[in-house]
This record gives structure tokens, C-alpha cells and sequence, in this order.
């Protein structure tokens, strides 16, 4: 899955789950300023986004998202490798 895939992903999460007017789904939208997710709808994207790794996410690994392109870049680079299957 590329980033830009991913993005797609995210924004209709965001978009179906927090209510969020895609139209401020950007990349440099900051979560909490821009988007009001809060620490709660924060836990509930990871939740979300498990399906997409298959696994659990360690919420360690989003200490230091603060915008929409932050979660992309984590969850891409937890994605698993297709070389590797």
C-alpha cells in the first residue's frame, strides 16, 4: 500500500468515524488543532487502523504523530513487508 493509498484510508476513517469535513483532511492538518481528535478518537483510529497490519498497535508507536501525514508515515512504516510473504 503506498503512502498515498494510506492517506485515502485515514481521510475516509476520519471522515465515517469522527465526522471531519474532508475537505480539512490534509496532510499537514494537526489532529488535535486542526481536526479535534482528541486522546479518545486518538485510541479509536489506532483500533481502526489494526485491521490494515493484521496486528495490534503498540499506541508507544504514536507518541510523536501530531498531524494527519504523522500517521500515515507510522502506519506505512508498520505495514508489512509484500517482499517478505
Amino acid at each position: 500500500m503506498t503512502k498515498t493509498d494510506l492517506f485515502a484510508h485515514i481521510a475516509r476513517l476520519l471522515t465515517s468515524s469522527f465526522e471531519i469535513d474532508p475537505a480539512l483532511i490534509v496532510p499537514g492538518a494537526r489532529l488535535h488543532a486542526d481536526l479535534d481528535i482528541d486522546s479518545i478518537d486518538a485510541v479509536d483510529l489506532i483500533v481502526q487502523l489494526k485491521p490494515l497490519l493484521g496486528r495490534n498497535l503498540q499506541p508507544d508507536a504514536f507518541k510523536t504523530v501530531r498531524t494527519v501525514q504523522d500517521v500515515v508515515d507510522v502506519v506505512h512504516g508498520l505495514l508489512p513487508d509484500p517482499a517478505a510473504a
